[in-house]
C-alpha cells in the first residue's frame, strides 16, 4: 500500500517537472534543497561534519555553514534537473551540455570502432548527464552499473527515465554476465561511480587529506579488459548548464607491467580532489565518505 502510494507521488512529481521549462525546474529544485536543509537534520549534520573535516583549517564556521546550505540547494537543483534532462531530446541536451577532454581518448583506427574506455565518475553536478556524453563521441556506446531499488515499481520508473539516454544499464548484483559480454566489444564507454564509501572490501586511500574506503571497480575493469581509464567530472557552468570534463588517462601500467588496482585506485581518488576544491558545493557532501575498511 505504502509502496504504491510512494510510486504515485514520485510519478506525479516526474510528470510535473518534465512539463516545466528547465529554468523553472532548476528554481524548483533549489527551493526544495533549501527546504531539505531545514527538515533533514541527519544529512545536515553529515554535510557540516564532512565540510569541517576537509575545510575547517581554511574556512570559518560561517563559510562552512553557507557552503553546506548551498550544497543542499545544489542537490535539489541536480535531482530536479536530472528528471527534466532525462526527457530532453538529443538536440535539447546539446543546447545545455558541453563535453571537453574527448581528445584524451585513444583515436580510433581508420574504419574501425574506437577502443573501449572505463570512466571513473563522481557525484558532481547533474551526474545523470554522464550517460548522454556519447552524443558528443561518435562510435561510443555508453554503459554503467546501478543498484536496483527495493520497490519494484519505483525501480522500473527510474530505469524508464534512464534508458531514454540509450545508455546500457547493468544491475550490479544480477547482470554480471551481460556486463562481461558488453565489455568484450569495442567502443564501450563504461562509467563507474567511484567517489563514495566502498565498505570493508574497499581500498584504503586518502581523499581530501583523510583516509577512507574507495571503490577499486574502475581500476579492476580497466585492468581486466585492457581499457584506458579516465576521470569524468560534471561541472555546473550556470543554472541549467553543464560541462562534462574527461581527464587524461590514469596510468594502468608501468614499464609494460600492470600496476596494482590499489595504486590505480589511489590515483583516481587524488584526481577527484581538484574538482571538489574548485567548486565544493558541486559535490555530494551528505554522504559519510570517511569510514575506513576493516581489512
Amino acid at each position: 500500500m505504502l509502496d504504491g502510494l510512494l510510486y504515485l507521488v514520485v510519478r506525479a512529481l516526474v510528470i510535473f517537472l518534465q512539463a516545466l521549462p528547465l529554468a523553472a525546474v532548476v528554481r524548483f529544485g533549489r527551493a526544495g534543497g533549501s527546504l531539505a536543509w531545514w527538515l533533514d537534520g541527519r544529512h545536515r549534520r553529515v554535510a557540516l561534519a564532512n565540510l569541517e573535516r576537509c575545510f575547517g583549517k581554511e574556512k570559518s564556521a560561517e563559510e562552512i555553514r553557507a557552503l553546506a546550505v548551498e550544497n543542499f540547494r545544489r542537490l535539489g537543483e541536480n535531482y530536479a534537473a536530472a528528471i527534466k534532462t532525462a526527457a530532453m531530446s538529443d538536440d535539447e541536451i546539446r543546447a545545455v551540455l558541453e563535453v571537453s577532454g574527448l581528445e584524451n581518448f585513444d583515436p580510433a583506427p581508420i574504419g574501425q570502432p574506437p577502443r573501449s574506455v572505463v570512466i571513473a565518475v563522481g557525484h558532481f553536478g547533474n551526474f545523470e548527464l554522464y550517460a548522454r556524453t556519447p552524443l558528443f563521441a561518435p562510435g561510443y556506446q555508453g554503459a554503467t552499473t546501478y543498484r536496483g531499488l527495493r520497490q519494484p515499481s519505483l525501480n522500473r520508473l527510474m530505469q524508464s527515465l534512464r534508458e531514454r539516454s540509450k545508455c546500457l544499464y547493468f544491475e550490479r548484483r544480477s547482470d554480471a554476465v551481460a556486463l562481461k559480454q558488453a565489455m568484450q566489444r569495442p567502443g564501450v564507454m563504461l562509467g563507474l561511480l567511484a567517489d563514495q564509501h566502498a565498505g570493508d572490501n574497499g581500498v584504503r586511500a586518502s581523499f581530501l587529506g583523510h583516509d577512507c574506503s574507495a571503490s577499486a571497480a574502475p581500476a579492476v575493469f580497466a585492468l581486466r579488459y585492457d581499457c584506458p581509464l579516465h576521470i569524468g567530472i560534471c561541472v555546473r557552468l550556470a543554472p541549467g548548464r553543464w560541462r562534462v570534463e574527461y581527464s587524461a588517462a590514469i596510468p594502468t601500467q608501468h614499464e609494460g607491467t600492470p600496476r596494482s588496482a590499489e595504486e590505480i585506485t589511489r590515483d583516481v581518488q587524488r584526481a577527484f580532489e581538484p574538482a571538489v576544491r574548485r567548486d565544493p558545493a558541486n559535490w555530494f557532501w551528505v554522504h559519510n565518505r570517511w569510514r575506513l575498511p576493516k581489512n
